[in-house]
């Protein structure tokens, strides 16, 4: 806001990147939704809290044994996305009580 005699601010373009990652998980011996949310629950705890990361369970939501899942990274800073990706993919790999039958990016912007 800029009462009588400021100057006006400057706005400078900046690029703004989005990025989508999405990952399909197959979850061997998961018979309930429940136990689905149990094992996958890390991913949106890990990242969700994140004020540049969006995810959400993107497919597959009745089906016990597939899982498929969306993140998508906002930022200014390529590098900085890369990494994040990175580490969603790793943790995913990883630290996640499923196996990572699929994934794929995508630049939006």
């Amino acid at each position: 806001m800029c009462n009588a005699g400021c100057a006006p601010q400057k706005v400078t373009d900046r690029a703004v990147h989005i990025l989508r990652l999405t990952i399909e998980f197959q979850l061997p011996a998961c018979h309930s939704l429940k136990d689905k949310r149990r094992r996958l629950g890390g991913l949106r705890e890990k990242f969700g809290s994140k004020p540049n990361i969006a995810v959400t369970e993107s497919a597959w939501h009745d089906i016990h044994d597939r899982a498929n899942w969306t993140f998508v990274i906002v930022g200014e800073n390529l590098r900085i996305i890369e990494s994040l990706q990175e580490q969603i993919q790793t943790y995913a790999s990883q630290s996640v009580d499923a196996l990572v039958t699929h994934s794929s990016r995508e630049y939006l912007h």
